[in-house]
């Protein structure tokens, strides 16, 4: 009856069978929006993937087309893109018409003195001056007047740095930079503060001690001094 009763009671109190199958056909419902949204959003970025793509590709063949315009046909030798086997012009070639070529940037022209003094304000390196005689100006008079030569001047102006004795010998005195290199040579050479003693001065009051193997009652034996092998010819069985 107990049984009975709670099965009874769960169906229709606690236990809706209705409303759980309503909630999971909503449930349904919405994963279904959810997955139709991000397959959208998924194309949408494929799409816009490949969309980038071939504009990357498009601007890298009018790049090249442009790079490459001396290529292009003319009336009296055809390109490398027109073949005359061909049924129908190269869409290359087409390209080519259509595109402009590059334009050459100029090259500027540095100064020989500019790398020599880039470096002068950090003195990360030795300035080193050029020695070499710029060449004239070409189609330029000499200005009227006492005026010296450009080369003469520049020469004069970049010569390399020639220091007085006093800039170029050592802050310490000689005498002061031999005690210290004799210091560092002491410093260098010595092994230990204890001086060596060699074995003939250093133990020649010391009373020698043999050692028990080779002395005792029975005689000095003569292994390690005639022979390093214990030789028994009483024991051998044979005569050699």
């Amino acid at each position: 009856i107990q049984k009975r009763w709670r099965g009874y009671y769960v169906r229709k109190y606690i236990h809706n069978y209705y409303a759980l199958k309503k909630y999971l056909e909503a449930v349904s419902m919405n994963n279904e929006f959810v997955r139709n949204e991000l397959q959208q959003y998924t194309e949408m970025k494929e799409n816009e993937e490949k969309r980038k793509d071939l504009e990357k590709k498009e601007k890298e063949k009018q790049y090249q087309a442009r790079k490459m315009h001396y290529l292009l046909s003319t009336e009296q030798i055809a390109g490398i893109y027109n073949s005359p086997f061909r049924k129908s012009q190269d869409p290359m070639e087409l390209l080519l018409r259509k595109s402009k070529p590059l334009s050459h940037k100029r090259q500027q022209m540095k100064s020989p003195f500019t790398s020599e003094l880039y470096d002068w304000p950090t003195c990360r390196r030795p300035p080193t001056f050029s020695t070499i005689e710029p060449l004239p100006p070409i189609g330029r008079q000499k200005p009227q007047g006492p005026f010296r030569d450009t080369a003469e001047v520049l020469r004069q102006r970049y010569k390399p740095l020639e220091p007085t004795l006093r800039v170029a010998a050592s802050i310490n005195s000689p005498l002061e930079k031999a005690r210290e290199e004799m210091k560092m040579e002491e410093w260098r050479n010595r092994v230990h503060d204890n001086e060596f003693l060699p074995f003939s001065s250093c133990r020649k009051n010391e009373k020698y001690d043999p050692s028990i193997c080779r002395s005792g009652k029975y005689g000095q034996e003569t292994y390690g001094i005639k022979h390093f092998r214990e030789v028994q010819p009483k024991k051998w069985v044979a005569g050699k």
